[in-house]
């Protein structure tokens, strides 16, 4: 059984807990959850999805890429041929430089920009890097808090 799930981090070790050798991914976000703090580490797809190539070419901005559902988001989008650049908070880089190292693993391009999201100009300027690295944004998926539809977010800039 493949699971997806949006929930915090107890209620997806509870999934695990009754559901023995039935879980093959799980997938967790919750901005208080610390993957590091998890009994059960989840599964981003860094051992388990593979790819398919329906991506070849594209080129994908995801907010919040570092960890969770972004980071899960974005190997399989490299597993799947696109170029992925992620965003993450400066306190975070490390977790953003981990995610790259698995995009990169798969031959596409990756880059992990540290940014606040709150501040417009950031987002314009993310925007402006990634179509300059990439030369265009063809997927954008904005998984960091707040991003969905806050004004002044990368979802909501008119750049690019």
């Amino acid at each position: 059984m493949l699971v997806g799930l949006s929930l915090g981090g107890n209620i997806a070790q509870e999934v695990v807990r009754r559901a023995p050798g039935r879980v093959h991914a799980l997938v967790v976000a919750d901005a208080t959850c610390n993957t590091a703090d998890m009994d059960v580490t989840p599964d981003h797809g860094e051992q388990t999805y593979r790819g398919t190539g329906r991506l070849a070419g594209k080129k994908a901005v995801i907010t919040g890429g570092d960890s969770g559902i972004g980071r899960a988001v974005a190997i399989a989008f490299a597993r799947g041929g696109a170029d992925v650049l992620i965003t993450n908070l400066e306190a975070e880089k490390d977790d953003g430089q981990e995610t790259m190292s698995w995009v990169t693993q798969t031959g596409q391009r990756g880059l992990a920009v540290p940014v606040d999201l709150r501040e417009e100009q950031q987002c314009r300027a993310l925007v402006d890097r990634a179509v300059q690295e990439f030369g265009q944004i063809d997927i954008r998926l904005p998984d960091a808090p707040g991003t969905a539809g806050s004004t002044g977010s990368v979802a909501n800039s008119s750049t690019g």
